[in-house]
């Protein structure tokens, strides 16, 4: 069983509470996700974010194939951290860790990712060229939406 972490930072010229109140608002993933996945929330982003929380999408990662992605928000630590897990989904394991520390003007943003792919070796032959490419670019796309969103930050 092979298991993958993909980590990401960034800095932003924005306060703890500036970037906690975008990033923890479930309804912002949509803001922040490339309009080619089709990302839509069909159910949970409806109140602020809580342990226990369930939230469900709708996402077209590859081929136009829809799919159906459910996490739980299992862990909050208010303008700290907060942790997602998928429920049912793509993946065969995906836990996200999003961090957020006050830094010499502004924030530091850190994502770390662990997950496994479906599908056994098949999973883990494809995983080189396809998925971990397709996770690159949409955390790119994150990074350059949130800079867009809040600035660059010059620190």
């Amino acid at each position: 069983m092979k298991i993958y972490r993909l980590v990401k930072k960034q800095n932003l010229p924005i306060s703890v509470d500036k970037a906690w109140e975008f990033l923890s608002s479930p309804k912002n993933l949509k803001i922040i996700t490339p309009d080619y996945m089709g990302f839509n929330i069909v159910s949970g982003a409806d109140r602020p974010m809580y342990p226990g929380q369930i939230i469900q999408y709708v996402v077209t990662p590859l081929l136009g194939i829809k799919t159906t992605w459910v996490t739980e928000i299992t862990h909050v630590m208010d303008k700290k951290y907060f942790v997602d897990e998928q429920r049912f989904g793509p993946y065969a394991l995906w836990h996200h860790k999003h961090f957020i520390k006050e830094i010499d003007g502004g924030v530091e943003m850190e994502d770390i990712i662990d997950y496994k792919v479906p599908m056994g070796i098949l999973g883990q032959l494809v995983h080189p060229f396809l998925v971990k490419p397709k996770l690159e670019e949409i955390f790119e796309y994150r990074q350059k939406k949130l800079i867009e969103l809040f600035g660059a930050y010059n620190g």
